[in-house]
């Protein structure tokens, strides 16, 4: 088919263009460089550029906990605006089927674990990146809408806290596990995190998700939102230590406890993502902590220079 790629250079997008690749697709990869969708101007032109049958919608803006605070009405309005304009564009271009990216950031602070997707509007989103959770759930919204009035085939997929190769090693902005290697593999005597280590998260890895999103495509045609997930919880101090471990870090870890948490604890059912399109993450963490600190150190120069 051929298929278009909203966020396609990115960590994850770059992984689904090359499986969508080896799968025989005719992949179009959309660069923010070339269309930028917040303009929907861009987001017509992509749509009437590339006439795609599959379109995968992966780009957004995001960081960490960080980032989020730094950028709260950013965050919102970019994600909450490109997620509208693919929607509509591709009603529009009669497109055969759109799978929408969400995000777990938006489930409520205090959602029962492991998350549920019934329980995805019983509360409000963890303060620091509810503007960015709240944007993306408004697009599920608006693919259920979408679907009831224009019969629009799209599917809307809740991803736990993804790694992998190629991930953002960004000072700023750049997701947990990222974070950790970088400051960890950095070779100093004394490394600061933030908050007390408590909170919990569950980790993905890049390419099980990739399997999650193409079986998803191939085998799911619901309104309602599947998470994807691996099933496995851990504290960031555990993390910490592990990733430590990894790296071969023997200095000390010092938690600053006047820097936020964070959402006290996140893990995900993955019970009907199994259920319905036979989905379950095979890559343990620690293996895929092993390869995502070799990509790392390998690319360490090339990582450094984009941060220049």
């Amino acid at each position: 088919m051929r298929a278009a790629v909203t966020g396609g250079g990115g960590f994850l997008g770059s992984h689904l263009v090359e499986r969508l690749q080896n799968d025989g697709h005719d992949v179009f990869v959309a660069r923010r460089a070339d269309y930028d969708l917040t303009i929907e101007g861009d987001a017509a032109r992509l749509f009437e550029d590339v006439r795609p049958e599959l379109v995968f919608h992966l780009a957004a803006e995001v960081g960490g906990i960080g980032a989020n605070r730094a950028n709260p009405g950013r965050y919102w309005y970019a994600n909450l605006v490109m997620g509208a304009h693919v929607l509509e564009q591709a009603r529009r271009a009669g497109v055969a089927k759109l799978v929408l990216a969400g995000t777990v950031c938006a489930y409520p602070k205090f959602a029962p674990i492991p998350f549920r997707e019934d329980d995805l509007w019983n509360g409000y989103p963890e303060e620091t990146n509810a503007p960015y959770g709240v944007a993306k759930k408004s697009i599920l919204v608006g693919a259920q809408a979408y679907r009831e009035q224009y019969g629009l085939d799209s599917i809307f997929l809740l991803p736990a806290n993804l790694y992998g190769p190629r991930d953002n090693f960004h000072e700023t902005n750049a997701h947990v596990v990222a974070d950790l290697i970088r400051k960890l593999a950095a070779g100093e005597d004394e490394v600061v995190l933030w908050g007390d280590g408590s909170p919990t998260r569950e980790f993905l890895y890049v390419e099980d998700c990739v399997e999650g999103i193409v079986l998803a495509a191939e085998r799911y045609d619901g309104p309602e939102p599947v998470n994807l997930g691996a099933g496995k919880e851990i504290s960031i101090r555990e993390l910490a230590e592990l990733v430590a471990d990894v790296v071969g870090f023997r200095g000390k870890i010092t938690w600053d406890t006047s820097m936020p948490n964070g959402q006290p604890r996140r893990s995900v059912d993955a019970t009907r993502a199994l259920e319905l399109f036979g989905f379950e993450a095979r890559t343990p963490l620690r293996e895929g902590l092993e390869r995502t600190v070799a990509w790392y150190r390998e690319h360490a120069g090339a990582v450094a220079s984009t941060r220049a």
